[in-house]
């Protein structure tokens, strides 16, 4: 049997995470959201008590990740994720304003598995998330390493 996923929505704009909450219960998605509004307390859950992410081996986990965070960027959250050996397969969605062609790449490259840029219209980005919300209803997400 398959464990719940908790999302980790990694977004320093409260706005914004109000609005992608809000818009992804909508969808009909009510899994846990364990809400970060920088990347230092997300990195301290996500690696946990003894900084290997063991913490969390068996769990179901998806990530919601801004890049632009007030005390770091969101690409060095991904590398860490991603060189994890409990937490490199918690599929991680790149949910940001920023647009820039070297940033999607990098992510990519890094392992990210969906890269997102917030729409500026209100409408759109509520929109955008409700349909995120619906592609979290029916992937299937791996649990962590042991």
């Amino acid at each position: 049997m398959s464990k719940p996923v908790t999302i980790i929505m990694i977004e320093d704009d409260e706005g914004h995470a109000r609005l992608i909450e809000r818009n992804i219960r909508r969808s009909g998605v009510n899994n846990d959201i364990v809400p970060f509004t920088n990347g230092t307390d997300a990195l301290d859950y996500l690696f946990g008590s003894d900084g290997t992410g063991r913490d969390h081996g068996g769990s179901a986990l998806l990530i919601l990740l801004d890049l632009n965070l007030p005390d770091m960027i969101g690409i060095d959250i991904l590398r860490r994720v991603k060189e994890s050996k409990y937490l490199k397969c918690v599929p991680v969605v790149v949910l940001t304003t920023a647009d820039d062609s070297h940033d999607i790449k990098r992510c990519y490259e890094l392992g990210c598995n969906v890269y997102i840029t917030k729409p500026v219209n209100y409408e759109t980005f509520a929109n955008a998330i409700r349909q995120l919300g619906l592609f979290f209803s029916v992937i299937q997400i791996p649990q962590t390493a042991s």
